[in-house]
């Protein structure tokens, strides 16, 4: 409709445009009112300002938050690498190496699987939703997941291997913290990634069940990471008892190779740990990862469509 048609009929003559009765223009008066009504645009004080405001500051918090990013996520493999390196050479130059036949190099094997499973790649598993911000959602999820199905392969080597050498050195099994410590773990840890699995991987799972297990399966997951390094730190400790008991209060080369390692495990657990929990690194929200969510959600649920009950 022309603007001409829009004035006459709210100037609201007899006679409409085209030759219509006074009751059409009546009518498209009233129509014309509920539009002006609709598309007035409004101000409200208490809520337009600060949602521009969020809108105009957000991004420049969130660019200069991501300024120290790198070094951070970069630190953390540094640190863990460096674990990883000290253990093997822990192992292999004041243990003799290794070996599956039952010795001590077998035992040899379970430090560097641990540090490597539970330790490093269970750290580097968590930091992928932060390193990967802007990939697909479900490709983290499955990184995520091989990570952590890496890890749980990884520390059963190791498990094994302890086993296998106490048992053919006639050692008792499970008598001492850390062989308590490290088992809870490993159960934990193997509870968590296949309900991991089964609630986020896997589709047919309702949106209300992974919201609720969402906020547990994050806390979990840094809790074991800080479990996997007091059980280290704990089988660093035994370790240089059995090994150097006398020497250990001299500052034997072992002793400070072990002290080492643990102050290096417990710096990679406090810089995972911030770069997880800090605001400014959490995965920004993508418009089409809400929309399909939102979608899934009214599909399986009922909920969330705007013609739902």
């Amino acid at each position: 409709m022309s603007q001409w048609s829009f004035q006459k009929a709210i100037g609201g003559t007899k006679q409409g445009p085209g030759g219509f009765p006074g009751w059409f223009s009546q009518e498209t008066s009233h129509c014309a009112f509920v539009l002006h009504h609709w598309t007035k645009p409004s101000f409200s004080p208490s809520l337009s300002i600060p949602s521009r405001r969020t809108m105009e500051d957000s991004p420049q918090r969130a660019v200069q938050g991501l300024g120290s990013f790198p070094w951070y996520v970069g630190g953390t493999q540094v640190l863990g690498l460096a674990c990883v390196v000290i253990t093997g050479v822990w192992m292999g130059s004041y243990h003799g190496g290794y070996a599956w036949d039952g010795s001590g190099q077998e035992f040899n094997v379970h430090p560097i699987c641990m540090v490597l499973g539970l330790v490093f790649l269970y750290g580097d598993a968590i930091l992928v939703y932060r390193v990967f911000r802007n990939e697909s959602k479900r490709n983290v999820k499955v990184l995520h997941a091989v990570l952590h199905l890496l890890a749980l392969i990884i520390s059963i080597v190791g498990i094994v291997a302890v086993f296998d050498f106490h048992n053919h050195n006639k050692i008792p099994n499970m008598y001492s913290l850390h062989s308590w410590c490290g088992m809870l773990t490993f159960v934990l840890f193997c509870v968590q990634w296949l309900m991991g699995l089964g609630f986020f991987l896997f589709p047919g799972m309702l949106m209300a069940l992974r919201s609720w297990y969402l906020p547990l399966h994050v806390f979990f997951g840094l809790a074991m990471l800080a479990m996997s390094l007091a059980t280290c730190l704990l089988g660093i400790s035994e370790k240089l008892f059995f090994s150097i008991q006398h020497t250990y209060s001299q500052f034997a080369p072992e002793g400070i190779l072990g002290n080492m390692l643990g102050l290096l495990l417990v710096a990679f657990g406090i810089l995972v740990g911030y770069v997880v929990t800090r605001e400014d690194f959490r995965r920004p929200p993508h418009l089409e990862e809400e929309a399909l969510s939102v979608h899934f959600k009214t599909l399986t649920e009922g909920r969330g469509s705007p013609t739902s009950p």
